[in-house]
């Protein structure tokens, strides 16, 4: 074995997770991507990559994360940056690697807001100035507008501040848009089906199930997601009819298992539960020390994602000791569908 891949091996090596993660029986988690040097605090030194707080992943097992930009506060700064890539196997990021991780081009204030067909990357971005947002698709490092952007003189623009985006088994594409307090409904190629499918105060997340519901968490009355709520899990079935299936603090993160329950982030109350079909709670991992969970999202089981061992697998991006400016990305394995019949 050569140096340099003993080195490689090293830097991929899986680092065990520190004890502020409370999990079940029959778990296990690891630090799956981390970083050193972007904590501005040099007294604090605090490991983790810049803040985080959406993530995705593809069918190949690639992880995508992006920078957190300026979407919830004011001022004159604005967030330009590509997207990360992290492939099969994880990262240890530096300021010095960190370009071999940038994927795709520059964008205002983007968001990673879901996946389509296994190899698009849905991404969204917002002109807090012009108040006019864009749905992108991104595949081998391209980005294509699919909706949204720039409207013709005189029109309004489809977006104002989109945020979550997911795609049912139809092919159907859905989009929060917080500014204007809807979920728009599109369809594959990004014309709209309908510009009001959900009517709800400061929709920002979505996910969608092999059952056919779309699932919906807002805000409420928080002016941003770190701030206390109430907030609102909303679930819509085949039908289009919707209901209420949760009311609490505003979650930081919702994201359907292989398995077809919502894992939910909670990161006033730092913890993470799950939604049954049958709208039963069941508490699944908590946080010490003030660590928290700000985003998560499983990874597919795909023929790739089975050979790089991680399909099924729950990726949880950690604020650690409330060091909110650099996150860390954990990977949870186990049983998580026997866990829920279990309980």
């Amino acid at each position: 074995m050569t140096a340099r891949l003993l080195a490689l091996l090293l830097l991929l090596a899986p680092l065990p997770a520190a004890a502020e993660i409370v999990l079940p029986t029959g778990f296990s988690t690891h630090v799956y991507v981390t970083g050193e040097g972007f904590d501005t605090d040099s007294g604090r030194g605090a490991r983790g990559i810049p803040s985080t707080s959406t993530i995705a992943f593809d069918g190949t097992g690639a992880l995508y994360l992006a920078r957190t930009g300026r979407r919830y506060g004011g001022g004159e700064a604005y967030d330009l940056w590509p997207i990360y890539r992290i492939p099969p196997g994880g990262a240890r990021v530096t300021p010095e690697t960190e370009r071999r991780f940038l994927h795709g081009p520059p964008l205002s204030n983007p968001q990673v807001a879901g996946t389509r067909r296994g190899k698009e990357i849905l991404v969204t971005t917002f002109d807090r100035e012009r108040k006019v947002g864009a749905l992108y698709r991104m595949a081998d490092g391209r980005a294509e507008l699919l909706a949204g952007g720039t409207p013709p003189r005189g029109t309004p623009a489809l977006f104002q501040q989109p945020e979550g985006a997911a795609v049912d088994a139809e092919g159907n594409v859905y989009v929060t848009d917080r500014a204007q307090n809807v979920v728009v409904r599109l369809d594959g190629d990004g014309r709209v089906v309908d510009p009001r499918y959900l009517a709800v105060t400061r929709p920002r997340l979505l996910a969608t199930d092999d059952k056919g519901q779309v699932w919906v968490a807002s805000d409420g009355a928080a002016e941003a997601p770190f701030q206390q709520g109430p907030g609102e899990i909303v679930r819509i079935d085949p039908t289009g009819t919707s209901s209420v299936v949760h009311r609490g603090s505003v979650v930081a993160a919702i994201g359907v298992s292989p398995g077809g329950h919502l894992f939910v982030a909670d990161r006033h109350e730092r913890q993470i539960f799950v939604l049954t079909q049958d709208g039963r709670r069941v508490a699944f991992a908590s946080f010490t020390d003030n660590d928290a969970p700000r985003s998560l999202g499983f990874a597919p089981v795909t023929p790739e994602t089975q050979r790089a061992g991680v399909a099924g697998d729950l990726f949880i991006v950690r604020i650690t000791a409330g060091t909110w400016i650099v996150n860390e990305v954990l990977r949870i394995s186990g049983p998580f569908d026997e866990l829920i019949r279990g309980r």
